[in-house]
């Protein structure tokens, strides 16, 4: 069996991370399941044609899934920094760079990496 290509790699690495952070916020249905995988086939194209870009997938793909859950769910995923304000949606940094991570604007910090939002929110909340 062929070794797993960087590429692929980076991108099984990017569908893990997203999903993880889609789970943390128990936001992981099917249908948003979905999203993430369509995302992944297009940054799969992307991806072939620079392939120095790699690095930057898992941030793409968040990005990819947070603008197709607005369309359907509504803001994703939210601040828990911010007390007050009115609930907001973080935003991934850098656009198209490496070590991409979910930021809060109003509060001007970075909440956690793209993959550990269950560490800032305090993981999934029990039933």
């Amino acid at each position: 069996m062929d070794p797993i290509s960087p590429l692929e790699q980076a991108l099984h690495a990017a569908r893990a991370l997203v999903l993880a952070d889609l789970a943390a916020g128990e936001v992981a249905a099917a249908d948003v399941v979905s999203m993430v995988e369509d995302s992944v086939v297009q940054r799969r194209w992307w991806v072939e044609q620079w392939p120095q870009g790699a690095e930057f997938v898992a941030g793409l793909v968040a990005q990819d899934v947070q603008d197709a859950l607005l369309e359907s769910y509504g803001r994703w995923p939210l601040c828990p920094v911010c007390p007050s304000g009115g609930p907001h949606a973080l935003d991934v940094e850098p656009e198209l760079g490496p070590d991409p991570h979910w930021v809060c604007h109003k509060a001007g910090v970075k909440v956690a990496a793209v993959g550990a939002l269950g560490t800032a929110t305090g993981g999934a909340a029990s039933s």
